[in-house]
């Protein structure tokens, strides 16, 4: 089984994505040649976007690096980073069995109704193993540990479900939810805040995005410009030489530049098996949607994303040095902070201001939560050969706002089980009675 996972993630998000969707447009009757273009154009999408995070990786990483050695922040335990991680959780019993058990409950809530998510992104069932292999860590409970799983998966779909809607909107395509663990995590914060900023008499009713700073400020409100701006901070704050100050200037700029053109290859990719699947749910569900649940990457060609992403890169440091409790020194994962923020442009609208803000709030709580997670984390890198004996290691991966509540409530057993159970029912009944009189309005405007 270890054999067969392994090479299923060998294969690559831009060859094995493509396979599924493939195998999904045949599904929604489009003919093999359409499946086979839309498919491969997606495929195509998910290269350049993994080569633009590759420059990521290969340039901002040693920006941040430079950062902490000029400030010397003093924390005791290394940021491992994505990678590693979902490795980490792959190495596990949980984490070899965890693919076809998400993939079954994913089909058996779609049967009942309980979900209009069907989520295709394999590659990030890690995050459901890592909750998992953490869980049956700390309980000896290999079932406990595969139950925990589960529910992080029930409460990704249902994040994905509520947001559906606003995910298509900006993305610019229908038919596509977010299920991937992380950032369906940050969906109960982010809705919240929204809730609380919609209450505040200089917030509300206000959207300051990246078009209304434009109209604004001109050109200085332009990606490119905003680009070169920050840019030119975080050379500053890392203190590079001019050679290394200027490409990063030039590599910030192109990643606001790249990203939403990237984007916009998946979505051209995307949208013939979206027609297809909205024609075929019409024909035989009587209109009833079905979501294709992608990786939160195709969220990322949004301005307001790419703008706090980056900001939020030095703001994270300094939260990390400033935080009493924490310990974890943000590394690996640092470079990627538009991954763990683009729900935030979601709920949020593109509002740069709310972004910011809320996106700083989340920041404190992946370090608070990573802080919490790292003997666990440590003891499963070490048992997976990832970390040596007698180093703390942790990652902000890890701090998963629902790898949190989900392992709190799993070490009551039984009775934690229970309570994640009523947890999950009292969202999905909600949803459910809120789409059901929906689809009851669609057929009465029909008929």
């Amino acid at each position: 089984m270890q054999k067969v996972i392994d090479y299923v993630l060998s294969l690559g998000g831009y060859v094995f994505v493509p396979l599924v969707l493939i195998l999904v447009g045949l599904l929604f009757r489009l003919s093999f040649l359409k499946s086979l273009k839309s498919a491969v154009t997606v495929g195509v999408g998910f290269l350049g976007l993994n080569l633009v995070t590759t420059l990521i990786g290969e340039y901002l990483s040693p920006a941040v690096n430079a950062m902490v050695d000029r400030f010397g922040f003093q924390l005791q335990v290394m940021d491992l980073g994505s990678g590693t991680s979902a490795g980490i959780a792959f190495s596990t019993t949980v984490g070899a069995l965890i693919i076809p058990i998400i993939f079954a409950l994913n089909v058996v809530l779609l049967l009942l109704r309980l979900t209009r998510t069907m989520n295709i992104d394999i590659f990030n069932y890690s995050h459901y193993a890592l909750t998992g292999s953490i869980v049956a860590l700390i309980t000896d409970s290999l079932i406990y540990g595969l139950i925990a799983a589960m529910m992080h998966c029930i409460f990704s779909l249902i994040a994905a479900d509520f947001t559906a809607k606003r995910v298509q909107k900006v993305i610019g395509i229908e038919g596509i939810s977010i299920p991937q663990g992380y950032a369906s995590s940050t969906v109960p914060l982010y809705a919240l805040l929204e809730a609380i900023y919609e209450k505040l008499p200089f917030m509300k009713n206000r959207n300051v995005d990246t078009q209304f700073i434009q109209k604004k400020f001109g050109m200085f409100g332009d990606p490119v410009i905003i680009g070169v701006i920050l840019g030119i901070i975080i050379s500053l704050l890392a203190g590079t030489g001019f050679k290394e100050g200027a490409t990063l200037v030039i590599v910030v700029a192109g990643i606001m530049i790249l990203f939403p053109r990237v984007i916009r290859i998946i979505v051209e990719g995307l949208l013939p098996i979206s027609d297809a699947a909205k024609k075929f749910f019409n024909e035989r569900f009587g209109g009833k949607e079905l979501y294709i649940g992608l990786d939160s990457a195709v969220t990322l060609g949004h301005p307001t994303t790419i703008t706090v992403g980056i900001l939020i890169i030095p703001i994270t440091l300094l939260l990390a040095a400033i935080l009493p409790g924490n310990r974890v020194l943000p590394l690996a994962d640092l470079a990627f902070a538009p991954f763990f923020i683009c729900m935030a442009t979601i709920l949020h609208k593109g509002d740069v201001i709310r972004t910011l803000i809320s996106s700083t709030i989340n920041m404190a709580l992946v370090l608070y939560i990573s802080t919490w997670f790292t003997p666990y984390y440590t003891e499963l890198a070490v048992k997976g050969g990832f970390a040596k004996e007698g180093t703390n290691v942790s990652a902000l991966y890890v701090g998963n706002v629902y790898d949190f509540v989900v392992t709190l409530f799993m070490r009551l057993g039984a009775a934690g089980i229970i309570a994640l159970v009523v947890l999950a029912a009292v969202p999905i009944y909600f949803y459910i009675k809120k789409i059901s009189f929906k689809d009851q309005q669609n057929e009465t405007i029909k008929g």
